[in-house]
């Protein structure tokens, strides 16, 4: 059965130009290549923002990050770890560029984006150990940031997503860096979603990211750990105390029901949240340019992500 007819019309060409195939061992190096192909880069200079690539220190050695910065700086303000997508086992900062070039210039924050391991080359604990170490330098570079520590943000989208939770309860339960707010763009949260014995609802997973997809990215990531929390965010059992939360997902999204149950579990904890769903909208479908929906989703994220990092869009 196909789902096409509820998708929007003007997202048809991200599904005509993905691969058809799963992804193996084999062929994982060419879906790669194809989201590594060309990134655009945005005029950082131009939108007055400050692009440098810096190096972290890890716990397994250095984390390379691209670093942004309004070039015009005043009071203390905010800072947002951005972690990028890709199942686990694809992507880099450069495919997010345009739009953390957006968010420091419009916001005038301080993004971090954090260049992860990746899987399976690098399993757990290696890609959430990266993005803590990631948030770490943020909280110990905020005076020469210009940053509020208690002002500091961690998202980003699908498996940057479920890192981005993940991270979120890795530092509540250390205790040594303030999480204020995590942004989740349908995040990659549950390792059953989509094996044989959840398949879900048949309306979702059609594009761009499948149910076979899904399970190669957590097997590659899981390697032969268990799935526990914090790397299995949909794993936790105490959702108190977790920051507030913007999450975003799409009605043909494979991971539509997984995040919609995280946002319920937050909100029975009494975690504010803002729960957003876009009608007709698949995983990715942001990516796409020109398009009405990807307009509506940059202007909610936007203003979302203000409001959790206390910036006044309008003096901005």
């Amino acid at each position: 059965m196909s789902t096409k007819h509820l998708l929007a019309e003007e997202l048809y060409p991200i599904i005509e130009a993905m691969p058809a195939t799963d992804i193996t061992d084999e062929n994982l190096e060419r879906f790669r290549d194809f989201g590594r192909q060309n990134p655009v880069m945005a005029d950082a200079q131009a939108a007055g923002v400050s692009r440098e690539e810096v190096h972290v220190s890890g716990a397994d050695g250095p984390v390379r990050c691209l670093l942004y910065r309004p070039q015009t700086r005043g009071a203390l303000t905010a800072g947002y770890l951005h972690i990028h997508g890709g199942g686990y086992i694809m992507g880099a900062p450069e495919g997010s560029d345009i739009g953390n070039v957006a968010i420091c210039a419009k916001l005038g924050v301080v993004v971090l984006s954090v260049d992860y391991r990746l899987a399976p080359e690098h399993p757990i604990p290696a890609p959430l150990d990266d993005c803590y170490a990631g948030l770490a330098w943020l909280h110990q570079q905020a005076s020469e940031l210009g940053i509020d520590p208690q002002r500091i943000a961690v998202g980003g989208e699908s498996a940057g997503g479920g890192l981005a939770a993940a991270l979120a309860i890795r530092a509540r339960d250390v205790g040594e860096f303030a999480v204020c707010h995590q942004h989740l763009t349908y995040p990659m949260l549950d390792n059953l979603t989509g094996d044989e014995a959840h398949p879900g609802d048949p309306l979702v997973g059609e594009f761009v990211w499948t149910r076979a997809r899904n399970q190669y990215g957590w097997g590659a990531y899981l390697g032969t750990a268990a799935p526990m929390a914090p790397q299995v965010p949909a794993r936790v059992d105490d959702f108190a105390g977790l920051p507030s939360t913007w999450m975003f997902t799409a009605t043909l999204d494979l991971f539509r029901d997984e995040n919609i149950e995280y946002a319920k579990r937050l909100m029975q904890a009494g975690v504010a949240v803002d729960l957003e769903m876009f009608s007709g909208a698949c995983h990715g479908f942001q990516m796409l340019p020109g398009t009405q929906l990807g307009a509506r989703y940059i202007a909610a994220h936007t203003s979302a992500l203000a409001r959790g990092l206390g910036v006044n869009l309008s003096l901005a």
